[in-house]
């Protein structure tokens, strides 16, 4: 098991060392290890763009999404106000109009 810490944009677990820094094969993200000390306890959510999210920020949807376990459908350009992150796979709670409270992954919005 790697002692590593994981990429703090994609989350990915294969990350290693390159001199001071840690680099992420996945998304190519390079961050000095001194960082990553220091930012371990606090998690970071971005967005498709690579923008950090924060609670209270208003996202808009930039794929279509269907809704498991019904016939909805989120379609693209869906503005959604005053998300919550949460831990998880899908790590924004929101409430979208017409369908109700749910969770979206952050990967599938943009910040406006």
């Amino acid at each position: 098991m790697s002692t590593l810490p994981p990429c703090p944009i994609c989350h990915s677990e294969f990350t290693y060392e390159d001199g001071a820094l840690f680099v992420c094969p996945e998304c190519a993200h390079e961050w000095p290890q001194a960082a990553a000390e220091s930012t371990d306890d606090k998690r970071v959510v971005c967005d498709a763009n690579g923008n950090v999210l924060a609670d209270g920020d208003s996202v808009t949807v930039i794929k279509d999404l269907k809704v498991k376990g019904s016939s909805l459908v989120v379609k693209v350009g869906t503005k959604v106000k005053n998300i919550r992150l949460v831990v998880g796979d899908h790590d924004i709670d929101c409430k979208i109009d017409g369908i109700g409270a749910m969770q979206l992954k952050s990967e599938f919005v943009k910040k406006v």
